[in-house]
């Protein structure tokens, strides 16, 4: 059935229960008052530290904006672009698109004007609904859009340029629209993350969305007793289709507007959140906290919190270790997915596989894997190869990019562009295929040398790219990122790296910070355009 027949459901058999929280640090006060008290007696809703709605109101919303856009003619196959920041109204915002029949676009919010302009016309966008973060952005390029139809401005001082989504919507009816939609109509477009270019945009049908709801309720068994605390950015398909658990089973789940150690664990402790998914700074942050003793633990109550999961980029064996002395008694786990397979989920570990940590597990609810050579016959058993994925959440097409399609998808599998081995019967990462190092004609895979730089005390991340050399092709060059008031030497780093295999240890140790993204992923393109150029010029610090 389509993704909205949930949300009525939820509305139908919850009406009173509350579905979002969101919860606005920035808006603290010296008082004693939770947020909860707090929110109360704040005038402004928009300026509380913490906002509600229930199933049935988040239906309402979704309704009345679905109602409006009828009203301006939008139809299905319409395409509806999203630019906000996490807030209370973006997901009702989404399924209200949804229930037109249109084709939801979200985008990612660090997108300069001119990306934002390029996403849209990829999409063939009819109309954008934006925040008050973006209105420098939109207004650049607003009249050199000609396709989009309507510039909908969601917050209070709406911009000249634009109509204001309050205004409009708020008065529209709220019943059910009359849509019919079906589980194979298209739903959503998704960017890519542009790691190797320019994003492509991810087409997904109703059925995708519905699996990932299954998929993320099998692997970790929401109930509607769960509360979910929701961190990552909801453009991207890791946060929302981790709520989608939560959403499939009518529990409520918490927007964290900011990230930052004191604000999670007050969160989870206030809201009494048992399920929480961090990206792997994240976590390293709070563990970092807790050992600096800017978080006492015994001041909360977080006995209900049951379940840690990470998921957008590999996990060090080593942070596990240390949450794992911390927080005994949680659970674990890791997803692996792409944007192109419905986000997370098409691989996992499994909560009850903690003995495996490293491998990113196995293959998900619903789905299959393979581990392929270049040809696209399978590996020998434990040989690396290019993991390939197939099931019901693998997208649609790269929209309006027929050749980038057939590149990745070949009879129903997703070939993933990460390379993997199998052992006993798990799937370890080894690398992104574009991102293996030839050095004098040696394979070297960047993640496995991260994994073991971050073992040292004194490293909080790394990241390992190769750098263009006239003898060898390529040289490993690690870059460093040191934990809060500890300082690193290339010394102490060529020293570590004895323990290393001769090829494997870099030949370049640059002492930074190691850029990610919203999602928790390294922005090794940005790490090459600093440093590539340098390496031609600069010798003098590779290490020998």
């Amino acid at each position: 059935m389509p993704i909205t027949e949930i949300l009525k459901k939820n509305a139908d058999f919850y009406p009173n229960d509350i579905a979002l929280v969101e919860i606005n640090p920035q808006y603290e006060q010296q008082t004693r008052m939770t947020w909860r008290e707090y929110s109360l007696i704040e005038a402004n809703p928009n300026h509380a530290y913490r906002n509600e709605i229930t199933w049935g109101q988040f239906n309402k919303k979704a309704n009345r904006l679905a109602n409006f856009l009828f009203t301006r003619g939008i139809k299905k196959g319409d395409k509806v672009a999203i630019l906000l920041m996490n807030c209370i109204e973006w997901l009702p915002i989404y399924f209200g698109i949804l229930k037109t029949g249109a084709l939801a676009v979200p985008l990612n919010y660090r997108y300069t004007a001119d990306e934002i302009k390029y996403c849209l016309n990829l999409a063939d966008a009819d109309v954008i609904l934006f925040g008050p973060e973006f209105i420098g952005r939109v207004e650049e390029i607003c009249d050199r859009i000609p396709k989009v139809k309507m510039w909908l401005y969601v917050g209070d001082d709406c911009p000249t340029f634009a109509e204001s989504y309050d205004n409009l919507v708020g008065y529209c009816s709220s019943k059910e629209p009359k849509m019919e939609l079906t589980d194979d109509d298209e739903a959503a477009i998704y960017f890519s993350s542009g790691t190797t270019g320019f994003p492509k945009a991810i087409v997904h049908a109703h059925k995708a969305l519905m699996h990932s709801c299954m998929t993320e309720q099998a692997h970790h068994g929401q109930t509607k007793d769960d509360v979910f605390l929701c961190i990552p950015p909801l453009y991207h398909t890791g946060a929302k289709m981790h709520w989608f658990g939560s959403f499939l089973v009518g529990a409520k789940s918490v927007i964290l507007k900011g990230v930052n150690p004191q604000w999670i664990i007050k969160a989870v402790h206030e809201e009494k959140c048992t399920i929480v998914w961090l990206l792997v700074p994240w976590a390293q942050d709070i563990l970092d906290a807790i050992e600096r003793k800017e978080i006492d633990l015994s001041q909360y109550e977080i006995a209900q919190w049951r379940l840690m999961h990470i998921g957008a980029q590999p996990v060090p064996p080593s942070l596990i270790k240390r949450w794992k002395e911390v927080f005994p008694n949680h659970q674990y786990d890791t997803n692996y997915g792409l944007s192109e397979s419905i986000g997370p989920g098409c691989v996992h570990l499994g909560v009850e596989n903690i003995d495996k940590v490293g491998a990113i597990g196995q293959a998900g609810f619903g789905w299959e894997t393979k581990i392929i050579n270049p040809d696209g016959s399978e590996v020998e058993k434990g040989e690396v190869g290019e993991l390939a994925v197939k099931g019901p959440g693998v997208m649609l097409c790269y929209y309006k990019d027929e050749k980038a399609t057939e590149e990745i998808l070949k009879d129903g599998w997703l070939y993933t562009g990460d390379m993997a081995q199998e052992k006993d019967g798990f799937i370890y990462l080894v690398d992104r295929k574009k991102d293996v190092i030839i050095s004098g004609g040696e394979n070297i895979y960047p993640v496995q040398i991260e994994d073991f730089l971050r073992k040292h005390d004194k490293i909080k991340d790394a990241a390992v790219i190769g750098l263009p050399d006239s003898r060898l092709g390529e040289i490993t060059a690690a870059i460093i990122e040191a934990k809060e008031g500890m300082t690193l030497t290339e010394e102490e780093i060529n020293e570590f790296c004895l323990d290393l295999p001769r090829y494997k240890r870099p030949k370049k140790v640059i002492i930074a910070d190691v850029p990610r993204n919203p999602t928790g992923k390294i922005e090794k393109p940005k790490l090459r355009k600093m440093y590539a150029g340098e390496n031609l010029v600069a010798k003098q610090n590779e290490i020998q």
